[in-house]
Formats: C-alpha cells, sequence, structure tokens
C-alpha cells in the first residue's frame, strides 16, 4: 500500500504543469470553481475510474482536490489501497482561494452550485429547524427529527465521514453526467 501525501498551495501551484489533478466533489461543486486542468471525478465513481487513474499516476504525480481536503483523502486511501500513489491538496480549494489563487470554471457555466458543505448545512438547519416547529406547533414527538439531525452531527464529526452528504450527493443537481465522466476519463487515458 502506498502512503498518499499532501501538497500545500504553494508547492501545488509550482507543480501544476506537471499533475494530474483530480477533482472528487459532486459536478456541480466543480462547476462552481475548480483549479486550473483539474478533471472532475466524484468521489462515488472513483472506483469506476481506478484503471485510469493508475494509467495517469504511472505518468507522473496525481493531486486530488476537494473542497476542504477531507474528500480527496478519502479519495488518496482509496487509490492507496490499490497501490496508486497520489497527494492531496491541503485545504482543498478553500485554501487556493484563500492564498489568491484563481479557479476555473467550465465553459457554458454562467452560476454556481453550493458547494456540498453549505448544502449540508443548509439541510441540516432547516431539518432542525422544522423539526422544533412542528414540535412547537402539532406534537412534541416531532423534535426527534431534530435531535436525529444533531446526532447525525455529532457522528459525522467524529468519524469524518457525512451520511447527508452523501444523500445530497445523489441529487440531479450533483450528479454527474455519464458524457462528463467518460470524458473525464478519456483524458486520464491520454495523459
Amino acid at each position: 500500500m502506498t502512503t498518499p501525501t499532501t501538497l500545500g498551495t504553494g508547492e501545488a501551484r509550482t507543480r501544476l504543469p506537471e499533475l494530474t489533478v483530480i477533482d472528487v466533489r459532486t459536478p456541480g461543486e466543480y462547476a462552481g470553481g475548480h483549479l486550473p486542468g483539474a478533471l472532475n471525478i466524484p468521489l462515488d465513481q472513483i472506483q469506476r475510474a481506478l484503471p485510469d487513474i493508475r494509467h495517469a499516476a504511472e505518468r507522473g504525480d496525481v493531486l486530488v482536490v476537494c473542497a476542504s481536503g477531507a474528500r480527496s483523502e478519502n479519495a488518496c486511501r482509496i487509490l492507496a489501497d490499490h497501490h496508486i500513489a497520489s497527494a492531496t491538496l491541503s485545504g482543498g480549494t478553500g485554501a487556493w482561494t484563500a492564498e489568491g489563487h484563481d479557479l476555473h470554471r467550465p465553459q457554458g457555466i454562467t452560476r454556481a452550485t453550493w458547494g456540498m458543505e453549505r448544502q449540508v448545512r443548509f439541510t441540516a438547519g432547516a431539518i432542525v429547524l422544522i423539526g422544533l416547529l412542528l414540535g412547537l406547533l402539532v406534537h412534541p414527538a416531532f423534535q426527534i427529527l431534530s435531535a436525529a439531525i444533531a446526532a447525525g452531527l455529532v457522528f459525522s464529526a467524529l468519524t469524518n465521514t457525512c451520511g447527508m452528504g452523501a444523500l445530497l450527493a445523489k441529487l440531479p443537481h450533483n450528479r454527474p453526467r455519464a458524457a462528463d465522466l467518460d470524458k473525464a476519463l478519456a483524458e486520464l487515458r491520454n495523459r
């Protein structure tokens, strides 16, 4: 098994021309802005992309990117389990933009989709609020809804996973179009 490494934004920017950059966020997040030259292979599609990522890794270094680093670390662990060397961008695209580096958008994209973390915060907050309101106005048992979300958030923090994020990733605006994924995989094969 290979051990994933971490690159800071400065080193990543310097080495960007020689790296194969894989963005593991949802297509909606990717469309909102990504590192120059990054290919979008959502985390839930990594298993399907393993042969093509291995091909790219044989020709040069692979940098895996997400919004904050958590999903890219998960992707790097999957790659390491399949003996594919990779690195993750420390702090993700959030750190990249905080350092003043530009993000690129696919042609034809005029509006950004909310990032997954923002979608999770909105959904969790809305469910908690609905549970509290229904608990006050209809029946106290509806407060269980709010408690369930709170328990889920605690579990998410302890395990560094996000079940709600995984569910939200399945929504149509977060799903990869087959042609886009196929195009990204073809590009990996040609590197």
